[in-house]
């Protein structure tokens, strides 16, 4: 683990606390950073399925 720089994200980038940062599991901060791919915003492509799916509006 890069651990400088995930202390530099966490106090600086994010503001956390020192104790806030120390509490936080590894999982949890790679989520507060951005670094999960599986959380990471859907692309248009998957919108626009979704949307077919599960319409706003139906028909009839």
């Amino acid at each position: 683990m890069d651990w400088p720089n995930l202390m530099r994200a966490g106090l600086h980038d994010l503001r956390l606390r020192p104790d806030d940062f120390w509490a936080l599991t590894p999982a949890e901060l790679q989520i507060m950073l951005g670094l999960d791919k599986r959380l990471m915003p859907m692309a248009r492509d998957q919108f626009e399925a979704l949307e077919a799916a599960y319409p706003d509006i139906q028909e009839g």
